[in-house]
């Protein structure tokens, strides 16, 4: 997307907030224009200060942030991708230049889960931080090959054997060479953002980092 059609979005979403003001992301509590959260949402969120190499998380995952990742996923509600797809992007806005020229690559939903659900989040928020940055969103790079079960449900060794081998490029055309920035709702022991990257890798992408919006504590 260029400056330009960049600018008339952005035009575009403050006239929609303007028509159809928006709520809390975890309450559904009136919020002003470009805010997430209410004040009292807000004071449950906590900021993810330490980073670790190749992963950007923005938050810690409790509170209000978690609760609004659940509604996202499991309360059929695709349009709180844009609020937190939108703090993603300002966590990753001091890295802009040089990710502007990354491929944005979500971490993908079997083709029975996404039936099911009826979106993937994850692509929702790198479509939303693609557009931010003005870089290359591909929401199919990547597939998943395995219905597994919940990452939830397992230990940290089982979490890895779980989502081991589960993934593959399906467009290798499009990240061979390139520097690719996946991205996730939550990472939790990092299990399946490791494996995305070690297919990615495998296909040919020059690197690979993570970008989550929230990150469980270890």
């Amino acid at each position: 997307m260029n400056l330009a059609a960049s600018r008339m979005a952005s035009l575009a979403e403050l006239l929609a907030a303007v028509l159809a003001p928006p709520k809390c992301a975890a309450c559904d509590t009136r919020v002003p224009i470009l805010s997430a959260f209410c004040r009292a949402c807000a004071s449950t969120v906590e900021r993810a200060d330490h980073q670790e190499v190749h992963l950007t998380a923005a938050f810690i995952y409790g509170g209000a942030m978690a609760q609004a990742i659940a509604r996202l996923k499991y309360e059929h509600r695709p349009d709180l991708a844009r609020p937190l797809g939108d703090l993603l992007w300002r966590a990753l806005e001091g890295d802009a230049p040089r990710l502007r020229n990354s491929v944005i690559v979500p971490v993908p939903l079997h083709v029975a889960r996404l039936a099911e659900r009826g979106f993937n989040q994850s692509a929702l928020l790198a479509r939303r931080v693609a557009r931010r940055l003005r870089a290359e969103w591909r929401p199919l790079a990547l597939e998943r090959v395995r219905d597994t079960p919940h990452q939830a449900t397992l230990d940290r060794n089982g979490r890895a054997a779980n989502v081991a081998g589960a993934f593959r490029v399906r467009q290798a055309e499009t990240i061979c060479g390139r520097a690719v920035l996946l991205v996730d709702d939550v990472r939790t022991t990092g299990a399946t953002m490791n494996a995305c990257s070690a297919a990615l890798m495998g296909a040919g992408a020059a690197s690979v980092d993570c970008a989550v919006v929230a990150a469980a504590m270890k």
